[in-house]
């Protein structure tokens, strides 16, 4: 995949992109630093400030629109165009370096925002329509590992080549080549057209800004995902801004331990980007994060707790080698890295979350709304540092310790408002923990519309198991008193389950399911049965009941057959007793689910259904 052209162009011109642009900022405010002063017609620190604010207002200004402009136009050409503007501009920042006009560098800097805000929902909303649903994680792995490699490397390389005697001809001489290596790797990105009706809407500053987010609310659990999103930004912009200050007061270090910093963190998330694509299996998992927002927590704390109580010397300041060459630093290190390991395991798999749930016509603009609300959380990071640190007085591990405690709040507050996401974590460590679950035929789960999921029954966790095998959620028929079981009845309740039970112990709730199910297939919702209607008391396949032949009358939608192998024997079956009565004596053994190829709802009945699934079936 990453070799492919429909990938690796694509990937060359985002890393360069990032690249430049981070170079060219920090070069700014580096010649502005260290430079003569005295050519600003303001004060130094102002513009500082200034820089970091034109940089980012693009984002609040232009992404509403540049979502609206990236759905409805061939996102190969808005990339090119994007990179010829980018190559523009960078030309004209290349003589305002030489000549060290700041303010005309600080004019381009907002340009290069600009350019930064389109080219943000197109390099996201892109990746759905370029790779497979099996290939996305990887590919917003890649993305992230690209995105913050670039920053690092443009980053420190902006201080090197400042440094050098021939600094301003070298700078000038770079943004230059890497915006013409960018626009020649985005001539190679294969045609990538619409995905629907081409709709262009009118250009509108705050409207259109506020349409565009109201527009993501709609979704909850899309809105929940922007805004965990948006939190592990808020965590990342203020850890990157207090580095210096961090690396100064607490750890009695010089600039080059401050580069290490960034670079631990950088290499940490790209690393976490790797290890959630290794340990997602294929599919969208949003069953990793929980780990990775603990990560963050846990390692936040730890590190604080890492912080050297004393020097040698209280004079002594620590360069990198120094700082290195001591044990008691590698704590603060280790943790530093795994803060950024955990918000790779978090972030990449709520990117590719949104690109999967999104309407394909619109991700673009799910894209420009959490671009926005991104903005606003490390504007909000930047104004909390400033209350805390300067109006209360407050140490910078305090902050720190602030940011792990509220990350916990933020994750029980997601996790409260999408039960699916709680479901996806329990799945994942039933799955991936006590059982060696792996699934076959999971293409053969429609991407979209109504549909129905008929499977044997054998444990009372098979509906998790079928929900960890699915990338869409699933409402679940199930017995009435399954559903009510202690602990169990919690998960299923979150997860809409519909309780079913015989006409002849409760007419009402047998009606009533039938309503549910009708009205989930109605909505284009996807709906599991067991059509055996109890858990198999010898591991085989019981008869099939007329129940699914009376929902398919009513609703003829798609059926796929699925096959659930290796439960019978666990602690959840009913081999050797009563389920849950016996000691559990199995512990990560292997289950299968083998899906089969939908079949058409108007021509099949319970006993076809039945043999498809015997026909997955290994006992």
């Amino acid at each position: 995949m990453i070799l492919t052209k429909r990938f690796f162009p694509y990937f060359a011109t985002l890393c360069l992109g990032a690249l430049n642009d981070n170079f060219y900022k920090n070069v700014l405010l580096l010649l502005v630093t260290y430079s003569q002063l005295n050519a600003l017609p303001i004060d130094v620190n102002l513009f500082v400030n200034l820089a970091a604010g034109v940089f980012i207002l693009p984002f609040f200004l232009f992404s509403a629109h540049a979502g609206i402009v990236a759905d409805n136009m061939n996102k190969a050409k808005l990339i090119r165009r994007l990179k010829l503007l980018e190559l523009i501009i960078m030309s004209t920042a290349a003589i305002a370096i030489i000549s060290q006009s700041y303010m005309i560098m600080l004019v381009l800097l907002f340009l290069t925002g600009s350019q930064s805000a389109y080219f943000g929902p197109v390099k996201y909303s892109l990746l759905p329509q370029a790779l497979s649903e099996a290939e996305l994680v990887k590919g917003n792995a890649f993305v992230e590992m690209g995105t913050f490699l670039s920053i690092l490397i443009g980053t420190l390389s902006a201080g090197l080549v400042v440094s050098n005697e021939n600094g301003l001809i070298w700078a000038a001489v770079i943004v230059f080549v890497f915006a013409i290596c960018g626009y020649l790797a985005s001539r190679a990105i294969p045609s990538l057209p619409a995905q629907g009706e081409v709709n262009p809407d009118k250009f509108s500053l705050f409207s259109g800004t506020w349409r565009c987010i109201n527009k993501a609310r709609e979704t909850t659990s899309i809105w929940m995902a922007i805004l965990a999103i948006s939190w592990f930004w808020f965590v990342g912009a203020t850890y990157l801004t207090q580095f210096p200050n961090f690396a100064k007061l607490h750890l009695h270090a010089d600039a080059t331990v401050v580069s290490l910093l960034l670079a631990l963190f950088s290499v940490g998330i790209a690393v976490g980007s790797f290890v959630c694509e290794r340990f997602s299996f294929g599919h969208v998992e949003l069953g990793l994060l929980p780990f990775g927002v603990l990560g963050l927590s846990v390692f936040s704390f730890d590190m604080i707790g890492a912080i050297p109580l004393q020097v040698v010397e209280p004079s002594f300041v620590y360069s990198v080698e120094s700082f290195i060459a001591h044990s008691q630093h590698y704590r603060v290190m280790i943790d530093l890295f795994l803060v950024g390991l955990s918000g790779g395991l978090f972030i990449v798999p709520l990117y590719a979350f949104i690109q999967t749930r999104a309407d394909q016509k619109e991700c673009a603009q799910a894209i420009a709304a959490n671009n926005i609300i991104n903005a606003l959380f490390m504007v909000g990071s930047a104004v909390l540092s400033i209350v805390l640190l300067g109006m209360l007085s407050w140490s910078i591990p305090e902050l720190f310790m602030l940011i792990g405690v509220l990350n916990l709040v933020v994750l029980i507050y997601v996790y409260a408002q999408v039960p699916e996401f709680t479901q996806r974590f329990i799945s994942y460590l039933l799955s991936h923990v006590m059982y060696r679950v792996s699934v076959n035929g999971r293409q053969n789960i429609p991407a979209q519309g109504a549909g129905i999921i008929v499977s044997n029954h054998v444990s009372y966790v098979d509906a998790l198991i079928i929900m960890g095998a699915s990338t869409r959620p699933i409402r679940f028929v199930m017995d009435k008193s399954i559903s009510e079981m202690p602990l169990l009845k919690y998960v299923f309740r979150h997860a809409g389950v519909i309780p079913i039970c015989s006409p002849k112990k409760c007419q009402v709730t047998y009606q009533n399911a039938f309503e549910q199910i009708h009205h989930a297939l109605a909505n284009d919702e996807l709906v599991c049965i067991f059509p055996e209607g109890r858990l198999t008391p010898d591991g085989d396949i019981g008869e099939f009941r007329p129940g699914i032949e009376k929902i398919l009358q009513r609703d003829p939608v798609p059926v796929i057959p699925l096959a659930l192998n290796g439960l019978w024997g666990s602690y959840f079956s009913h081999k050797d007793g009563h389920a849950l009565t016996t000691k559990p004596t199995r512990f990560w053994s292997r289950v299968k689910v083998n899906i089969a190829p939908v079949v058409a709802g108007d021509t099949t009945n319970c006993v076809a259904l039945q043999q498809l699934v015997s026909n997955q079936f290994e006992k």
